[in-house]
């Protein structure tokens, strides 16, 4: 162990700096879309840093103004460390000079290793031999030499780069990509990378040349440019190239242009601009074409009848206070498929939810308000879907009181709804039903639920909840009468309001059972709630209500209907159990079942309405059908579960749920069947049975195979099939697709599409088509 006076610590200090100055470089970095920060290539180091020094022999001599550590010497000062068998440093001469092993590590743990470094004391000028960079985000770079110029530039010379994350893991790993050049200059004037004379190889072989490659350094952010192309094919489409273009407007506002050479429909044009602010953001996106080739699509479609085609949307979203957002979300587009046709990301779904919005969020309470419009889109030219969508805005506030009220907890919820509708959204089906969906004309409702409940733990440990409720509506309505379609009672006044109160006890009795080597709690559960029947049931349009499933998971629900334009009423209880089970070899083990029974009064799902609700649900009956799901889960990587509402009277089969899955280190599949008896009052005139199933198999190191098929049970026809190949090692990541959709209905421009992507990490990404898979998660 060897210290020196301070005028000793200076001048190691300098031996030090002198490295750090060549780690500052970093010469690969995805620059385009970053911001700037000018920085220079100087390193810096706290002001208060203090050097330690240990080596076997330290030599100074005052004559020759010469200072030379030897011997495993280790150097650490302000959070670097330096490793080298010696270091020399020449007052006279203003170099140091290390050699042997070299090896500096960062505060932020980049390591830089070499042979020999010799360096100007103020790192203006300095050369390197054999070094080798490793990061912390698991890259490399390697040069057989390396210089620094006039403090400006460093210069690598015989140059590669690479990512390889596997290698911190598996040093004898090779990536599959390296980026070789002969020379690399990295400007801290001008913060760019030039490379000269550089190839991109893969597997081991040059597939691109560039004499000379200009990119920003990692001290760039933000800089105007072009992007890497995209690809892609579709059946109708064709073969299409896209360039997008980069423009760093301001510190604050970017923008990219995209334009795509499709084989068949020609030039498509997009642009999307961005701006962000202290608070928030805005985001504009627009899209256009003329298409070449409208034949290529199916005839009496609007795809096949549009010529000039395109689109404008706005996105925002703003921050208020950290509590409150106000944003929106808007697309126009010149008619009802152009975005889905042309599948433009994010906008190319089968809906869009045009909205603006306010929303609240405290520790006990919440708000949310919302102005709706539903774009739907679809091929058909009349666009009779959208045009039946209706126009909605919508207020709910929930509200929980922070102090126990009575020992228990007191709940309220208030929504504000108003709905406008251009035309009635009407399903008839010619002697079996007529199903309004929705009326022509304007409803708004306001409705206010108050829940009050408190759970007592009574002696034996039987848990008892009272439950107390009561909701109230006021309805103002000029919807257009549904005519004599509608068998029911249809309120036509202009404003009715109505009224609920419950009254409900919940109690349950869990049991445990233990064995030494499983346990197991099986929960008997029994509720009763009574209330008055529901007034103007089924006789008011309902908009909000129309989705409801009765199974397992809704048996225990206070209210089972799944909006507020409805209003379970009548006296009804609730039997079953829940049990859940853990075995001591890892398995687990899940159930529910029961049944619900209305016990007086008017039931609201044997009662008409506009859109059939109850019909067929399995509660219109005064006692319902059974409910079941059970499910387990195995230590070696497979799940089951399975669920079923069945025929109260004759147990006959009304709906099923299956699924298994397995997931392990090599395979992993899933296969699940669904099926739904016909439920023509509801629409549905025909059973529905299908059977979707997906799979992955890993057949050798980064390398899995994947596939899907839907298949539907009833028409004897595969619906929705894909199968694709991909090899991730998470440096390089390679995709290739085939999905295929039969179209019935003639929603879907692109029958069939094949979809591929390449992407190599702090590089880029290149795309072919969609390679989103609906498979395996």
């Amino acid at each position: 162990m060897a210290a020196g006076n301070r005028k000793h610590i200076r001048l190691l200090t300098a031996i030090l700096l002198s490295g750090v100055a060549f780690q500052a470089f970093t010469p690969i970095a995805p620059a385009w879309a970053q911001e700037t920060n000018i920085d220079s290539l100087q390193p810096k180091l706290p002001e208060d840093a203090k050097m330690l020094l240990s080596a076997n022999e330290l030599v100074y001599n005052q004559d020759a103004e010469r200072v030379i550590v030897r011997g495993a010497v280790q150097i650490n000062y302000g959070g670097y460390q330096m490793v080298a068998q010696q270091v020399e440093y020449s007052q006279k001469t203003g170099r140091i000079i290390a050699t042997g092993e070299i090896e500096l590590i960062e505060p932020g743990g980049n390591k830089i290793y070499a042979d020999q470094m010799d360096v100007t004391d103020n790192f203006a000028n300095g050369f390197i031999e054999t070094m080798r960079l490793e990061t912390t985000d698991l890259t490399k770079l390697a040069a057989v030499t390396g210089e620094r110029r006039n403090g400006e530039e460093m210069i690598l010379n015989n140059a590669v780069y690479t990512a390889c994350t596997p290698c911190a893991t598996n040093p004898n790993h090779r990536s599959l990509w390296h980026l070789k050049a002969q020379r690399i200059v990295q400007n801290g004037k001008t913060h760019t990378v030039r490379m000269e004379n550089a190839k991109f190889e893969l597997f081991g072989k040059p597939i691109l040349y560039l004499p000379v490659l200009e990119l920003p350094d990692h001290t760039v952010k933000r800089k105007s440019g072009f992007l890497f192309p995209k690809f892609r094919y579709t059946q109708k489409l064709g073969a299409g190239v896209s360039i997008p273009y980069y423009w760093a407007i301001s510190p604050y506002m970017d923008a990219t242009v995209t334009a795509t050479g499709l084989t068949r429909q020609g030039f498509l044009l997009e642009a999307e601009f961005r701006q962000r602010f202290e608070n928030g953001e805005h985001i504009l996106s627009m899209a256009g074409i003329s298409q070449m080739d409208r034949d290529s699509f199916t005839n009496g479609t609007v795809d096949a009848e549009e010529t000039n085609r395109g689109m404008i949307a706005s996105q925002g979203k703003f921050e208020i206070n950290p509590r409150w957002t106000f944003g929106w979300d808007v697309l126009v587009q010149s008619d009802s498929n152009f975005a889905k046709t042309y599948e433009l990301s994010t906008f190319d779904g089968t809906t869009y939810t045009n909205q603006v919005y306010l929303t609240g969020l405290g520790k006990r309470n919440y708000f949310d308000a919302r102005a709706f419009y539903f774009d739907i889109q679809d091929a058909t030219l009349d666009s009779l879907e959208e045009n039946k969508q209706a126009v909605a805005q919508v207020l709910d506030y929930s509200y929980t009181h922070p102090e126990p009220v009575f020992g228990g907890e007191l709940t309220a919820d208030i929504n504000l709804t108003n709905v406008n509708r251009n035309r009635e959204d009407e399903l008839v089906i010619p002697g079996v039903v007529d199903r309004f969906r929705g009326l022509e004309g304007t409803y708004h409702r306001l409705s206010a639920d108050v829940e009050w409940k408190r759970n007592f733990i009574v002696p034996g440990g039987l848990s008892l909840t009272p439950i107390f409720a009561a909701r109230g509506d006021a309805i103002g309505t000029t919807m257009n009468d549904p005519g004599t379609g509608y068998t029911g009672n249809y309120y036509d006044d202009d404003a009715a309001t109505r009224r609920m109160l419950t009254a409900g006890i919940d109690a349950r009795y869990p049991i445990l059972m233990t064995t030494q080597y499983s346990s197991h709690i099986i929960e008997p559960i029994a509720q009763v709630f009574a209330r008055p029947d529901e007034e103007y049931a089924g006789g008011l349009p309902n908009e909000d209500a129309q989705s409801f499933v009765f199974d397992a998971t809704s048996l225990f629900d206070r209210d089972k209907f799944s909006g507020y334009d409805r209003i379970e009423g009548g006296t009804r209880a609730n039997l079953g159990f829940r049990y859940t089970g853990a075995l001591g070899n890892g398995y687990a083990l899940r159930a529910i079942a029961g049944q619900s029974f209305h016990l007086g009064g008017l039931n609201s799902f044997a009662t008409d309405d506009l859109v059939k609700a109850g019909s067929d649900s399995g509660l219109e009956t005064d006692r319902s059908d059974y409910v079941t799901m059970v499910g387990i889960d195995a230590p070696s990587g497979i799940t089951a579960s399975l669920s079923g509402r069945f025929d109260e009277s004759n147990l006959d089969l009304r709906r099923a749920d299956a699924s298994i899955g397995y997931q392990g280190i090599l395979w992993q599949t899933a296969l699940t069947y669904t099926s739904i008896q016909a439920q023509p009052l509801y629409g549905s005139t025909s059973d529905q049975d299908e059977i979707q199933t997906a799979a992955a198999y890993k057949f050798h190191d980064y390398w899995s195979v994947f596939g899907s098929v839907t298949y539907d049970l009833n028409s004897n026809v595969i619906t929705r099939n894909g199968i694709g190949i991909t090899y991730d090692d998470r440096d390089t990541i390679f995709s290739l697709v085939y999905k295929e959709e039969r179209d019935t209905d003639q929603t879907v421009a692109n029958d069939w599409s094949i979809g591929a992507r390449i992407s190599f990490r702090t590089l880029g990404d290149i795309n072919v088509g969609d390679t989103d898979f609906d498979g395996l998660n």
